[in-house]
């Protein structure tokens, strides 16, 4: 199902094929003036309204204040490591903050309509966290969540660590590992009710990482651009592959220069087959 702008295509229903011809098509026919937003008219109200009336105000004042100390670690640390391109605390909230927090409500309502009666308690796993976005955010906004934050470099860790400790996140645990591996680990494999990823990869090698650690029932969302239907079309094998279909395509406001971006949600039918995912790098190097 692809929701925008208050219109809801049935792009999948979970006993049906999907069609990717379809799903273009009414993607395109969504592309009105109601729907778009220029990069121009967004540029100029975004500043003012990030603060006043974004995702982040509808926190309390411990995870408001959490949010700062992290952005300061963040920009601190970015001076003697590559952790973001950002360079100011303005930009940080627009860019980084706003845009994980705009997928916590998909997570939520996808979880609650297929996996669960209950998304207060979800064990999430964020893979190739990088600087902790999303899985640092979503911790913080919904604390009841154990969120693991997956990075296999090491440098990136040792922030993700400090960062952990500095804002006191009692939620969140660092794992340094490759998600090929983690995912034939017998004590993660097929352990989290949700993966979620953010600029890590395209979907079809995205679907190797990933799907693998989610327990059959669960589901997979990556954060995706404005105009993913090409990457979502060349995903489905793969994602078919690791036991998931795709579920929603939803589309959700950020202060990117197209005013939106999309959450891809996936949900897992059944256990992935034991050959998946396969050695470290070969997702990457020959994607399914």
């Amino acid at each position: 199902m692809l929701l925008c702008g208050g219109r809801r295509f049935n792009l999948l229903a979970p006993t049906t094929p999907f069609s990717f011809g379809t799903f273009i098509k009414h993607l395109a026919a969504s592309k009105s003036s109601k729907l778009s937003l220029t990069a121009k008219s967004f540029t100029a109200s975004a500043s003012s309204k990030v603060f006043s009336s974004s995702r982040f105000e509808a926190l309390n004042s411990r995870q408001k204040e959490q949010v700062h100390l992290y952005i300061d670690s963040l920009l601190e640390w970015n001076q003697k490591m590559n952790l973001t391109a950002v360079k100011e605390e303005s930009e940080v909230m627009e860019r980084h903050v706003e845009d994980s927090l705009s997928i916590i409500e998909p997570i939520r309502t996808s979880y609650l309509s297929h996996c669960g009666p209950s998304s207060e308690n979800l064990n999430l796993v964020d893979v190739g966290s990088g600087a902790g976005l999303p899985g640092v955010i979503l911790a913080i906004a919904s604390p009841g969540w154990k969120v693991t934050l997956l990075e296999s470099l090491n440098k990136r860790c040792s922030f993700l660590e400090h960062v952990v400790s500095q804002i006191g996140l009692s939620n969140v645990q660092v794992k340094r590992e490759r998600a090929e591996k983690l995912g034939q680990d017998v004590c993660f494999r097929e352990s989290f009710d949700v993966a979620v990823a953010r600029a890590v990869a395209e979907m079809r090698i995205l679907a190797e990482y990933c799907l693998p650690l989610v327990r059959t029932g669960g589901i997979f969302v990556a954060a995706k651009g404005h105009d993913p239907q090409e990457e979502v079309q060349r995903a489905d094998r793969a994602i078919q592959l690791m036991g998931a279909s795709l579920l929603q395509i939803r589309c959700v406001d950020s202060h990117s220069k197209h005013g939106q971006r999309t959450a891809i949600i996936c949900l897992k039918g059944k256990p992935t087959p034991k050959k998946y995912p396969r050695d470290p790098g070969t997702p990457a190097k020959i994607p399914l």
